[in-house]
């Protein structure tokens, strides 16, 4: 009996030692608190309280009262955005603390205020805000806090942006992420970034004054300004000036180069990048000169491709921002093992100034919706860059979804607040919160994607690429089909959910999308684009054909609209493949027969001329099974190897104008008996004539239509540009034709 007792004061011992180490706020959904903030709050101040009040009712069922007053009560109460004392007192510091059975909930101002009821209430509450209309809220009628409670934090990197619209397009969540509800905040609309072009307009400028505009082969160009002419500087003053006084609000404005890499080369200019051993010096001595004209104001400028290497001597302005770009890098591992270069030079800036904002980039702006094994990159690039002292950090996503949309956005915010933050902890809550009963399987392809990429030492992993790269990789036909397997799974998982359901659909679309790619090019007798029936008939695989409409669906159901930074279009993307499905599944004369190049190719699909008839098929990116000629024609006779009768002939051709991929001017199609004496079959000629509102990306079937003639041998010329027009970023640069699959009927 005696054993009894003492066991039954050791349990109540150990009750109340439970209830000394927390302060309950709620008990049983009663509650003597009240959330008390300054009479003197601002409506930040008073949105954080009202928060605060939303959810604890949330949680709880219990509504707090909110009241102002003039000086702190005392007694058992919230206090919301009252000075902090005692404390550290930056701007961006939060603190959270418990004085007997007051709880102080307070930031450096009134936006630290409102970060810190966030990070209450995710770290002491358990609520997760996981997506703009999905937040796990835990449902409990008591709440209490750790009576030692005293947390206080200063996030390194005190400009976070996410590019997601989830975020842009849902301000309130981005607040609950402590990231910007927009990509440029303080920046002058219209001047944000590439902004050399707004001042100077070739179209105004360029036909009277050339001198303004890089000199680069003896000729001018109106590709980037020459920043040694005195005339450019006056014009460039003028035009800041007049942004300014149009916005006086605005605290940033852009003095940047634009998009490409012609940089002058004239004497003067050239005399200054010697100097400083960069293109960068020609740069900052100009814009310098700018910023000390605007002293009130901060003028930011980039530090990208050509002027990523910092100068050698001369030191920016202290009002001007270097914005500094890492968009070469490697992405298959942290850039302080794959890109090192990128990681000197941005020590080397550090040298130079303290103002750096880091310009990161974290999809595939090729392909949104490709498989992308970065995930494990993200912290340690973010660490890197806090490292180095980077206040301001941009992560270029996707803005629109891309693969894992949801995670992605949600993680990187995690990590910009806390570089330092278990990376794997925050993937498994937000898995678990947002797919249930799915997140195992979904997991599942997470880690064996970033293991087989770990594995792949030699893979590059590039920002502008195409999952046909990864096809003998990490989206190996095995592999895929594992995938594949994996989200089939997933969704039955949840297949009693339908919300849940959508979103493991979504989580899918990479898996889907890097199949269909896959299909284009026959890569297993499990994945093509034909198949063979009982009868031995070979036709357009069902498999394929049922997938593309999946995907569809989905996309459409997801408001996922665009595949590509380019402009190209998911409905554009489907009709493209539903009518290359249709060429696939037609006879085809041509088809794997021989074929000589007359004129030579470059770089891509291995320079194999077979690639034109070997039934496979490209897609938007020119990685993708397209033959390429760079500043050259294309000329190429196919063997049909026996005397058939000919009707009609086709190629595709790929476009990407701001990568310098154009469609030909026109293709000639002759054909002969003997393959020396050619007769003209028909020419032609380019649909969607090149001009400065041409669509950036699409594909275009250069089709001609005869009278029946015998013929067995085919020949193809097809008349490159040669080089873009004068107001092409990629002016005097050689363009390039890329050619697919040709069709003989």
């Amino acid at each position: 009996m005696k054993s009894i007792y003492q066991i039954l004061f050791v349990l109540l011992a150990l009750m109340s030692s439970c209830q000394e180490k927390s302060l309950q706020i709620v008990s049983n959904q009663t509650t003597d608190y009240t959330i008390i903030i300054p009479e003197y709050a601002d409506s930040l101040v008073e949105f954080a309280a009202g928060e605060l009040q939303f959810y604890l009712e949330a949680v709880s069922g219990v509504t707090l009262e909110i009241k102002k007053t003039a000086d702190k009560p005392d007694g058992k109460s919230i206090l919301v955005g009252w000075p902090a004392q005692g404390k550290e007192t930056l701007k961006a510091n939060i603190q959270l603390s418990l004085d007997d059975e007051q709880l102080t909930i307070t930031g450096g101002n009134s936006r630290s205020a409102l970060n810190a009821v966030y990070v209450f209430l995710e770290k002491y509450i358990d609520i997760r805000f996981l997506e703009p209309e999905v937040e796990v809220v835990p449902k409990n009628p008591n709440i209490s806090v750790p009576v030692d409670l005293d947390y206080s934090y200063t996030p390194a990197i005190t400009t976070r942006t996410v590019h997601s619209r989830l975020f842009y397009n849902n301000p309130s969540f981005a607040a609950k992420h402590y990231v910007t509800e927009e990509a440029f905040p303080g920046y002058v609309p219209g001047a944000r970034v590439h902004t050399f072009h707004r001042f100077l307009p070739e179209s105004v400028y360029f036909e009277w004054h050339p001198e303004y505009y890089a000199l680069r082969d003896g000729e001018r160009r109106p590709t980037q300004l020459c920043l040694t002419n005195p005339d450019v500087f006056n014009l460039v003053v003028k035009a800041v000036d007049s942004l300014l006084q149009t916005n006086p609000e605005a605290e940033v404005i852009s003095v940047s180069q634009d998009d490409n890499t012609q940089y002058c080369q004239c004497e003067d200019c050239e005399a200054i990048n010697k100097r400083e051993e960069s293109p960068a010096g020609s740069v900052i001595e100009f814009v310098n000169r700018i910023a000390r004209k605007f002293p009130d104001k901060q003028i930011s400028t980039l530090a990208y491709q050509y002027t990523r290497k910092a100068p050698e001597k001369i030191k920016p302005e202290d009002n001007v921002l270097i914005t500094l770009c890492s968009i070469e890098c490697d992405r298959s591992a942290p850039i302080n093992e794959k890109c090192t270069d990128f990681a000197r030079d941005l020590e080397d800036w550090g040298k130079l100034t303290d103002n750096i904002r880091i310009w990161d980039y974290t999809t595939q702006f090729t392909n949104f919706l490709a498989p992308f094994p970065n995930l494990h990159t993200l912290k340690p690039n973010i660490q890197l860059f806090r490292d180095n002292h980077a206040k301001w950090v941009f992560e270029q996503h996707s803005y629109n979804p891309s693969e894992l949309f949801e995670l992605r956005s949600y993680l990187t915010a995690k990590l910009l607040w806390n570089p330092d933050a278990d990376a794997d902890s925050i993937t498994s809550v937000f898995l678990n919160g947002y797919y249930q009963d799915a997140a195992p399987y979904i997991q599942k392809y997470i880690s064996k994607v970033h293991e087989e990429i770990k594995a792949d030492s030699d893979f590059f992993l590039f920002l502008y690429g195409d999952p046909s790269q990864a096809f003998d990789s990490f989206l190996s036909p095995g592999l895929l089909l594992q995938y594949d397997d994996w989200f089939q799974k997933a969704q039955e998982a949840v297949a009693n959910k339908p919300e849940i359901l959508e979103r493991v659909k979504r989580a899918g679309l990479s898996v889907d999308f890097a199949l269909l790619e896959a299909a284009r090019q026959q890569i297993s007798p499990e994945i093509g684009l034909i198949q063979t029936n009982d009868d031995g008939n070979k036709i357009v695989s069902s498999v394929t054909r049922q997938r593309l409409e999946r995907f569809k669906n989905v996309c459409r159901q997801g408001d996922i609209t665009l595949l590509n930074e380019m402009g190209y279009t998911i409905d554009e993307y489907v009709g493209q493949y539903s009518e290359m499905l249709k060429r696939a599944g037609a006879p085809n004369l041509a088809y794997q027969k021989p074929v000589e190049l007359l004129t030579t190719p470059k770089k891509y699909a291995n320079e194999n001329p077979q690639v034109l008839t070997d039934g496979a098929f490209g897609g938007p990116n020119f990685y993708a099974n397209w033959l390429g000629f760079e500043g050259n024609h294309m000329e190429a006779v196919i063997d049909l190897e026996e005397e058939v009768m000919v009707s009609e002939i086709s190629t595709a051709f790929l476009k990407v104008t701001n990568h310098l991929v154009f469609y030909p001017e026109k293709v000639q199609y002759l054909t002969s008996l003997n393959g020396t004496s050619f007769k003209e079959f028909g020419v032609a000629r380019n649909k969607e004539p090149l001009t400065r509102e041409t669509r950036k990306n699409d594909i275009q079937n250069f089709s001609i239509k005869g009278e029946p003639r015998k013929a067995r041998y085919v020949k193809i010329n097809a008349i490159n540009i040669l080089t873009p027009p004068y107001w092409h970023h990629g002016t005097g640069l050689p363009a390039w034709i890329f050619a697919d699959e040709v069709m003989v009927r």
